[in-house]
């Protein structure tokens, strides 16, 4: 049998789970109790480590060896790379809130792009099939209101994978929304600046802060607290916190398979300026492709997306959209270059 090449997997796999209590006090800080060992139980399921962390009065905020790790008080969003088993982290972290906490888990919300290299990913990965089998196995019964959907765009390589599952199809826990930005065939000049220089001699904190800067990423929000972490050869990570509202970039820039994403987090009263952070990451990767996913009550953020970005050079190709139980609705756009620019 042949094997494909397959290089470093870009593309994550994210996870959102939100649980409930009958303890006001215990929800004050709730999932943010769990003991640092639980945590790190959990990653080793997934196949990952923490690497990097900070927290302030909302939520702490791990970068990984493969992506990131939110925790607030009643809510946990896990996004992971490469061949990592995220969905494992699913019983581990219902166990630990129940049985520590008292928490019991609502909702959860399952996304994913297309993988680049899917032949290289282990169960449940294997297919949008097996993982959603894998999920409903999971998840306790109370969890009735389900949905699965894979949206499509013109292009067979771009699809973007759904699963949802609710107690209740009316409870809406949030009135924000969700962007995630995927993006590949990253402009080989801009995507160098993640390769550190050999026996550079710095930490993988000090080097992350230097392509912060170096690249403009500081520049997306200002005023974010920024967690950020270079490895080695290359590849960048970094959290950004503020206030409540978290952002997070994960970069693997080889050439051939390179890949980066932004995702965000706001609502429509936060001072998040969505048209001002979309076209500073086209602006930073100069990607040859792009996708842009936004869940969200209303209509307000997704239609903000082609005005923003095609001024930058980028032209949508597809728009796909669909309903989801406690998630709302989910706009699936898919963009690439008029033409490829030339990086002056």
């Amino acid at each position: 049998m042949a094997f494909a090449f397959s290089g470093f997997e870009g593309f994550e796999k994210r996870l959102e789970l939100h649980f409930f209590g009958d303890h006001p006090a215990m929800l004050q800080l709730g999932l943010r109790k769990l003991d640092f060992e639980c945590i790190q139980q959990t990653l080793q399921e997934v196949q990952c480590t923490v690497v990097s962390a900070v927290g302030n009065s909302y939520f702490d905020a791990y970068v990984l060896s493969e992506s990131s790790l939110f925790v607030y008080p009643t809510k946990i969003i896990i996004k992971t790379c490469g061949t990592t088993q995220l969905l494992k982290s699913m019983t581990p972290l219902i166990f630990y809130a129940h049985t520590h906490l008292g928490l019991t888990l609502s909702s959860c919300r399952y996304t994913r792009g297309n993988f680049i290299f899917p032949l290289s990913q282990p169960f449940p990965h294997t297919s949008f099939n097996d993982e959603v089998t894998y999920i409903e196995t999971t998840l306790p019964p109370n969890l009735c209101f389900r949905k699965a959907s894979t949206m499509p765009s013109k292009s067979s390589s771009h699809a973007w994978h759904v699963f949802t599952a609710t107690t209740d199809s009316h409870a809406l826990y949030h009135h924000n929304y969700t962007l995630e930005i995927c993006m590949t065939d990253l402009d080989p000049l801009h995507a160098g600046k993640f390769f550190r220089r050999p026996a550079d001699g710095k930490s993988g904190d000090s080097a992350g802060r230097e392509m912060t800067e170096l690249t403009g990423i500081d520049g997306i929000n200002p005023h974010a607290l920024v967690c950020d972490f270079a490895f080695d050869p290359c590849g960048y990570s970094m959290n950004g916190m503020d206030g409540e509202w978290y952002s997070t970039i994960h970069v693997t820039p080889e050439e051939g398979y390179s890949y980066a994403s932004f995702e965000c987090v706001g609502s429509r009263s936060s001072d998040v300026d969505v048209v001002h952070v979309l076209r500073k990451v086209v602006q930073i990767f100069r990607p040859g492709a792009m996708s842009v996913s936004t869940t969200s009550l209303g209509n307000e953020v997704w239609r903000k997306v082609a005005g923003a970005v095609e001024p930058m050079g980028m032209k949508l190709r597809s728009c796909a959209m669909d309903q989801f139980p406690d998630s709302g609705s989910v706009v699936f756009q898919t963009f690439s270059p008029l033409r490829r620019k030339s990086t002056h």
